[in-house]
């Protein structure tokens, strides 16, 4: 039987079946490496069980690494939301770590500035995120006090798409993901000001469907690091869409855009033609991948 992977938790799996119905599966002997948007086929046991026997060919597939790991989190995913707010500050860093993750694995990434009430903090997130809307991402402004609003704003660009809801602890996306999906009843942390972060209140994956409409929305853990060690060279350059057209000009195929002869980047950079904070984000991303591959 066929089904859709909705929820993880080490190696227990909760499947939808294309008739609706829920089982609780498990992987035999040591598979993993199966998470949430995965599609998969099935052995019923018993009424409401099964074992996954296999996966099917993913779209794509997103990971968050560190030094010590990779852990995929979501696949088959169409759009990013990325989830950030006029308070507290947001991490321009983490920012575009999450649109580089995006960009390498195909996928279209939406930005959501949250809390546009607090007036206080609008222009300087706004300013923050110029360089984004610079280069063509979609940015919608939106607070969860206007609920009409924000669902008018939103589900029509999720319908008949998965949708992947992704950002930093306290910027709000439990709140969001509440107004979007009235159901899914998850956990809202008040924002400690004291501390200027919020308190993780996702503690898993989940694939929720839209109501009245076709389209998923899949709300993952608040996170406050963003690694990309898993990434080669090359994909972490397709994370940078704004270096494509210059790449095709370098001298050596396997430039790293950091300090070749003939550099198309370089040439770009030092034009105005490419940001500089953009591509000091790219060096760290990618010293960072190589130091740990020597590792």
């Amino acid at each position: 039987m066929k089904g859709r992977v909705i929820s993880a938790h080490g190696r227990h799996y909760q499947v939808e079946l294309e008739n609706g119905q829920l089982r609780q599966c498990y992987t035999r002997g040591k598979k993993t490496g199966i998470c949430v948007g995965d599609f998969v086929r099935i052995q019923p046991q018993g009424e409401d069980e099964g074992s996954i026997e296999e996966t099917l060919e993913r779209q794509n597939l997103l990971y968050r690494s560190d030094e010590m790991r990779s852990k995929q989190f979501a696949a088959n995913v169409d759009q990013l939301l990325i989830v950030v707010a006029t308070e507290p500050v947001f991490s321009d860093d983490l920012t575009g770590r999450a649109l580089t993750g995006a960009w390498s694995a195909n996928i279209s990434p939406i930005i959501l500035l949250n809390k546009c009430d607090l007036q206080s903090g609008l222009a300087r997130a706004q300013e923050s995120l110029g360089i984004y809307r610079e280069m063509g991402v979609p940015i919608i402004s939106c607070s969860i006090y206007e609920p009409e609003q924000l669902k008018r704003d939103l589900l029509p660009l999720l319908k008949d798409k998965t949708s992947l809801l992704l950002g930093q602890s306290g910027m709000g996306k439990s709140s969001i993901l509440n107004v979007l999906i009235p159901d899914a009843k998850a956990h809202t942390q008040a924002h400690s000001v004291a501390l200027g972060t919020g308190k993780h209140t996702t503690t898993s994956t989940r694939l929720y469907h839209l109501p009245g409409q076709t389209g998923c929305l899949i709300d993952s853990p608040g996170f406050q690091a963003f690694g990309l060690y898993h990434l080669a060279q090359t994909d972490i350059a397709n994370g940078f869409p704004e270096f494509k057209e210059h790449i095709e000009s370098c001298r050596f195929y396997n430039c790293t855009h950091l300090h070749e002869p003939g550099c198309g980047v370089l040439a770009a950079l030092k034009d105005g033609k490419i940001n500089s904070k953009r591509h000091e984000l790219y060096e760290r991303i990618l010293l960072e991948s190589q130091s740990a591959k020597r590792y």
